[in-house]
C-alpha cells in the first residue's frame, strides 16, 4: 500500500493562522518566524494538494473554496495533537488572544471586567482592537470577534451575549419629564444604531423618527451628548449602569422595549484554547449581569 502525502505540521499550522488572522505578517508574528517563511510554508502545502488554498492579493488574505474545505479537517488534526498530554509543555509562553470589539461595548463592558479575567487566566495575554460597527467595514482579523448587529440578519440568536433593552435617559439639567408625550418639546438624540419609533410606539406615540440634530453613528457619542444635556437618549440601561448609579443619568419612566441591535460573539477559534476560554468568560459575565 502506497504512503500517503502528508503535509508538514509547519505547513498546517501557518495554514490555520493565515485562515484565522488574514495576513502572513500576523501568522508570522504568532508562530514566531518571518512573513516569507509562512508565505513558503503554505505555498509548499499548495504544491502537495494540487490546489490554491488562499486567494491573494485583497488586504486581508481569504480562502479558496479548497482553502475552505481543507481548513477543518486541518484544525481537527492540529486539535487532537494539541489535546495529546505529550505535547504539554510544564513551562509554557503567554499564549496571545486578539478580541475585536464595537467601542462602546469595549470601554463600557470589557475594560472594567478583564482584570477578572487576567487574573483567572494569567498564561494568557490579550490584545483588544476595536472595530468599526454600522459602516460596512470587516473587522480587524482576531480569534474573538464581538458584533453589534441585528438578531437573525448580523447576529445569529445563539451568538447573543445579552438581550438589551432600550429606555429614554436624560441628565438631571432636563428632569423632570411627566410623561412620555413630554418628550415632544425635548430634543430627542438620533442615531442609525438605536432608532426610537420602537420606543415611541410602545408609548402611545405616533411621531416619526427624529429628523433634525447631530446623527451619532456610535452608541458612546450619543450617551455623551446626553451627559452633556445636549438632549434625551434612548439609551442602554446596562451599558450606562456607572452613569445611572452615579446619578449622571436618569430614567424617567419604566417602558423599555427591545434595542435594534444586540452584542454577540459573531466568531469565535474554535482550536484555540485561550479563545474558548474566553468567550465562555465573556458568556458568564454578561450572563451574571455584567
Amino acid at each position: 500500500m502506497p504512503l500517503p502525502r502528508l503535509p508538514s505540521l509547519d505547513g498546517l499550522l501557518a495554514f490555520d493562522a493565515v485562515a484565522r488572522l488574514g495576513s502572513f505578517e500576523q501568522a508570522a508574528e504568532l508562530l514566531n518566524v518571518g512573513p516569507s517563511a509562512i508565505a513558503k510554508r503554505i505555498a509548499a502545502l499548495e504544491a502537495l494538494l494540487g490546489t490554491p488554498l488562499l486567494q491573494r492579493g485583497g488586504k486581508v488574505l481569504t480562502l479558496t473554496t479548497a482553502g475552505k474545505e481543507y481548513l477543518g479537517p486541518a484544525q481537527q488534526a492540529l486539535a487532537l495533537l494539541s489535546a495529546m498530554p505529550q505535547h504539554q509543555r510544564l513551562n509554557q509562553q503567554r499564549e496571545r488572544l486578539r478580541i475585536t470589539a464595537p467601542p462602546t461595548f469595549a470601554r463600557l463592558m470589557l475594560v472594567p471586567a478583564l482584570p477578572d479575567f487576567e487574573a483567572q487566566f494569567p498564561d494568557v495575554e490579550l490584545e483588544l482592537v476595536l472595530s468599526t460597527p454600522f459602516l460596512d467595514e470587516a473587522a480587524p482579523p482576531a480569534e474573538v470577534e464581538i458584533r453589534h448587529g441585528v438578531v437573525g440578519r448580523e447576529i445569529a440568536p445563539a451568538q447573543v451575549l445579552m438581550h438589551e433593552q432600550v429606555t429614554p435617559l436624560i441628565a438631571p439639567s432636563l428632569a423632570p419629564l411627566e410623561s412620555p408625550a413630554a418628550l415632544r418639546q425635548a430634543t430627542l438624540l438620533r442615531t442609525p444604531l438605536e432608532p426610537w419609533e420602537p420606543w415611541l410606539r410602545a408609548a402611545g406615540l405616533d411621531w416619526p423618527e427624529p429628523a433634525q440634530g447631530t446623527r451619532y453613528v456610535d452608541l458612546g457619542l450619543v450617551m455623551e451628548a446626553a451627559l452633556q444635556g445636549q438632549g434625551v437618549v434612548l439609551g442602554h440601561p446596562r451599558l450606562a449602569a456607572d452613569a445611572l448609579r452615579r446619578g449622571e443619568l436618569l430614567r424617567p419612566f419604566e417602558l423599555s422595549v427591545p434595542a435594534a441591535r444586540q452584542y454577540g460573539i459573531t466568531h469565535c477559534a474554535q482550536t484555540s484554547a485561550p479563545a474558548a476560554a474566553f468567550a465562555e468568560w465573556l458568556r458568564e459575565l454578561m450572563s451574571a449581569g455584567g
